[in-house]
């Protein structure tokens, strides 16, 4: 089995290295991943300058782009000879949760992979300082596993976020629905020594909705949440409704 490992954090991360550790015994495994931290870079491709490359050794490469250009380089081009079986992206260092996989990249490098019909998912530590990759890894070895044995519905990837908790406090698995945010004031900002203002995206960390059945709710009792994505963003209830806009050409 050959396995593409990408994350958004970058190659020297800690967790991009846990998950490696765990992954190697089961199967070749190749690292492509940027040469820094590419967080919230969502679905990013560049494609308005050329992207370097830079191989570290026989399976790890570094570049300097997004975890999408990471994937599709890997898969297009670096990789060609053959294709990966799999793609896991990750360990990512903070939770993937809700709405926030608009934004990840760790989420969209496995988007990348199930576009070019590998499967694939993210797996996240829903932590904000200290992290604990051990359950996280554990759990990336026994996915693997499932998915080498019955692999994935088409155009469907898995979003898998673990508790920051040690391997014997986890209670266990659910298959989770997205869940919603709680935004609040995202936006703090400062004066610099010349008297100009500038602005960071991001302040305090936003709450979210309680609700049973999603991966908020998950996490918060200390389970695995795997939530199943799907590619197809077409929001098939609201046919009706739009339908009585009325928006006739003539």
């Amino acid at each position: 089995m050959r396995i593409l490992l990408c994350n958004d954090d970058g190659i020297h991360s800690a967790g991009l290295r846990a998950l490696e550790e765990a992954v190697s015994p089961l199967g070749e495994v190749y690292v492509v991943a940027p040469d820094r931290e590419q967080s919230a870079s969502s679905h990013a491709l560049t494609l308005h300058r050329p992207l370097r490359v830079e191989q570290l050794d026989e399976r790890h490469y570094m570049v300097d782009g997004t975890p999408t250009d990471c994937v599709n380089l890997a898969v297009n081009g670096l990789l060609r000879d053959r294709r990966p079986d799999l793609v896991l992206s990750g360990i990512n260092h903070g939770s993937n949760l809700g709405d926030d996989i608009t934004y990840s990249g760790t989420v969209s490098a496995a988007m990348e992979g199930t576009l070019l019909g590998i499967p694939s998912a993210a797996i996240s530590v829903a932590g904000r300082e200290r992290f604990d990759f051990r359950a996280a890894a554990e759990f990336a070895q026994k996915l693997v596993r499932a998915l080498e044995k019955k692999g994935l519905p088409p155009d469907t990837l898995l979003n898998v976020n673990v508790p920051a908790l040690p391997s014997e406090l986890v209670r266990g698995v659910a298959l989770t629905r997205m869940g919603k945010r709680r935004y609040g004031d995202a936006i703090v900002e400062k004066t610099d020594p010349r008297g100009k203002k500038y602005y960071w995206i991001g302040g305090d960390e936003a709450g979210f909705v309680e609700d049973e059945g999603t991966d908020f709710a998950a996490v918060a009792r200390g389970m695995i949440s795997v939530t199943p994505l799907h590619l197809d963003l077409t929001n098939y209830a609201s046919f009706d409704a739009i339908a009585q806009l009325d928006l006739d050409w003539r």
